[in-house]
């Protein structure tokens, strides 16, 4: 159990550091994005107002295939609603974790949509 506490304590740090320098606004909000075991969603943030602008998910959806695969679908999905909401340009929140795989298949498929970031 203490590798278990060390691990998150880590990964809370990490967000943590990263949250410090980036904060989203009307014109750039910030897209974080959560992975979980079975799930991905992604929010456009606007911190000064304090409001999600746009959200997607494959909670509820009957997306199919590996957790890369439900990834970009998000990252397609969050794209398009951010264009409907005039949003070309964004700041990525990874939210403490590392660049690549699944967090990486969704900013790919986020920027083939025309997300800047």
């Amino acid at each position: 159990m203490a590798d278990l506490a060390k691990k998150l304590l880590n990964k809370s740090l990490r967000k943590n550091r990263v949250r410090a320098k980036i904060s989203g606004t009307a014109e750039r909000p910030r897209l974080t994005v959560t992975i979980s075991n079975k799930h991905v969603s992604a929010q456009l943030i606007d911190d000064v107002k304090q409001h999600t602008i746009a959200a997607s998910t494959t909670v509820g959806t009957k997306q199919t295939g590996s957790i890369a695969e439900q990834a970009a679908f998000v990252g397609t999905d969050i794209a398009k609603k951010a264009k409907k909401a005039k949003i070309t340009a964004v700041v990525f929140d990874r939210n403490g974790r590392q660049y690549a795989g699944r967090l990486a298949a969704l900013a790919d498929a986020a920027r083939k949509e025309g997300l800047e970031f």
